[in-house]
């Protein structure tokens, strides 16, 4: 119980725009996605094009705008597992599919003799919080003032039911039209289009 109310308050945390927290959490989860990134790349030809460190900071910087847009309520560290492995896996075939393009397609790519090596460094990756912020401010000044309101109670931590009342809306309602406000920003921004 007590590890469940420190995930939740580090997941407040982020979603308040706390650094030190957003790092945290980069630092407890990253290892994770890196890892489910890598087992979805099979294909040799794809790694060659596909960066595990670049996609883990497209997911990364992803949940980090939801998570500060109050779409994801979490409460356990396996439900947010759960979900960075959706975004993951997704991105990982939605780039799959741009590489296989007709105009990129990797399978007419010539090996030329290289190896099969994968140049992953393990280093660490840039700040996420950077990209994140500025993603936030992206999506912010797409919002109307409606959304921005119900923004704003997400991120005082405030439940779909209480923000329903004060919107006039079902729970379920606000929460779908949420839902349809982010996936709309975040594909106009070039965001996975994922939700969990």
């Amino acid at each position: 119980m007590a590890e469940e109310s420190s995930f939740v308050e580090l997941i407040g945390r982020v979603r308040s725009g706390d650094e030190a927290a957003a790092r945290e959490l980069v630092k407890r989860y990253e290892p994770y996605i890196r890892r489910v990134v890598r087992a979805k790349l099979t294909d040799r030809r794809l790694r060659r094009q596909m960066d595990s460190v670049d996609i883990c900071q497209s997911v990364l910087g992803n949940f980090f705008v939801r998570v500060a847009l109050g779409q994801f309520d979490l409460s356990c560290p396996e439900q947010l597992v759960k979900l960075l492995a959706t975004i993951a896996r997704n991105r990982v075939v939605e780039e799959a599919r741009k590489q296989h393009a007709a105009v990129r397609d990797i399978r007419r790519l010539d090996t030329g003799g290289l190896s099969d090596s994968r140049i992953d460094g393990g280093q660490d990756t840039p700040s996420q919080l950077v990209v994140a912020r500025e993603l936030l401010q992206k999506f912010r000044e797409r919002l109307t003032e409606e959304e921005k309101r119900i923004a704003d109670a997400r991120a005082r931590e405030q439940g779909w039911a209480e923000i329903g009342v004060q919107m006039g809306m079902t729970p379920d309602a606000l929460r779908m039209r949420w839902t349809r406000t982010v996936d709309r920003l975040a594909h106009e921004l070039g965001l996975v289009n994922t939700h969990g």
